[in-house]
Formats: C-alpha cells, structure tokens, sequence
C-alpha cells in the first residue's frame, strides 16, 4: 500500500515537472518574439491601486529597441549593469562584492547585484519577493533567457517592462511622462535622469530630481561616453 501511494506521488511530481519546464520554457520561447502584455509586478500595482481606492494607472506603450534609440540603453547599462554585454546572465565580481558590502554593513541597506539580464527575468516571469525560492526561479529564467534570447531581445523587454514611475512601464512612457517627447528624442541627460532614479522609482521623478538624483544622472551621463550598446 506504501509503496503504491509512493509510485502515484512520484508520477504526480514528475507530471509537475514535465509542466513547468513546458510552460517556462514554452513561455521564454514565445516572448522572444511576442512583445510581454502584462507583468507580475503591473498586476500587483493594479491590485495594491483598488484596494487603496486610488486610480488605476498603468501607462505602457510597447516600442522596439531601434524606436527606442541608443541613449536608454547605453544609460541603463552605465547605471545598472556596465558587464551586461560581457557576462552571461551573471556578474560574479558584483555578486562577490555586493556579499562583501552586506557582511561588513550588517543591520544596514543591502547591496544588490542584479545584472538586467537578472531584472529582465524578474519582471517577467516572477513575483516581487526576497525569497531563497524566488531567487532560484530568477536564476532559472535568467540563464533560459541568456539561451533564447539575444543581448538585444533582453534589452527591448527590459526596456519595455521596467517600472519607471508610479504607474509608468518602460522607456517610452516615461520619455512621453516626465519630458513630453519620445524615447528616441531623450537627450543623454534625460536618459540618465530616467535611469537614475531605477532603484526606486515610485519614490524619485526624472522631472524633479533631488541632489542626489543630479548627482547621480551625472555620474550615468559620464560613464554613457564609454558605452555604445550593439555596436
């Protein structure tokens, strides 16, 4: 009898299995080349915007990479990931660092170190959480999308996905939010304002930057000059 309860629930796991790597890897295929509607992270925003009784926002405009311009790229690399062209999904020296950072500032902010290949796969395919298990999903996406997808596939999702303000997603809307043009027209100045304020998007405005928002765009803005993405 225990051995026959045994049998069914390794025929239910590996069901569950075959499903998952179906469906993940089914999914990865298909936004290559199928602009991604909606992500984990708009849904809860619209869930978080009706309980709070708030307007729902959600401003969205997908546009391909070569719309998009070269400034955004270059800006997001210099200010999130300047290896992104490098590595493989994974910036291990950050990671070494970043762990180093925390084990000396225990009890303080944390030091990530999220590639965008990293962020792209988050966005996605996942939830917002700091969970061990979330962490290996994110792994398992990043490394499925650095197969699949090419440097410049990754980018445009990112670029398209990425929360940018309260209620805005992507490169353009937020080039059509806080500067009134479209991506393609950003000057380096407006892309690095746009990316610097990436960590906390909700909290800080391109439009209006703080001292520490300016200061930070001009760092971006230096780094842009070394950093021409896809060529």
């Amino acid at each position: 009898m225990k051995k026959d309860v045994l049998q069914k629930l390794k025929r239910i796991f590996i069901r569950i299995l075959f499903w998952f790597f179906g469906l993940s890897i089914g999914s990865v295929l298909l936004f290559r080349f199928v602009p991604v509607p909606l992500t984990p992270l708009m849904i809860i925003r619209l869930f978080e915007q009706g309980l709070s009784g708030e307007n729902f926002k959600l401003y969205k405009e997908w546009t391909p990479l070569d719309k998009i311009g070269s400034r955004m790229p270059d800006a997001v690399i210099a200010s999130e990931d300047q290896k992104f062209e490098e590595h493989s999904g994974f910036d291990f020296e950050a990671i070494r660092k970043a762990r180093s950072y925390n084990e000396r500032h225990q009890g303080g902010k944390m030091k990530g170190a999220s590639t965008i290949s990293q962020q792209t796969a988050k966005n996605v395919f996942l939830w917002p959480s700091r969970s061990w298990i979330r962490k290996g999903f994110e792994v398992y996406f990043t490394f499925l999308i650095e197969v699949f997808w090419s440097k410049e596939r990754i980018m445009e999702v990112y670029l398209n996905v990425i929360e940018m303000g309260d209620g805005v997603y992507g490169a353009e809307a937020a080039a059509q939010t806080f500067f009134k043009k479209p991506s393609k027209k950003l000057s380096s100045r407006q892309a690095a304002l746009i990316a610097a304020v990436l960590p906390n998007p909700r909290r800080w405005s391109p439009s209006h930057p703080t001292v520490y928002i300016t200061r930070k765009a001009a760092r971006i803005e230096y780094y842009m000059r070394g950093i021409d993405f896809g060529q």
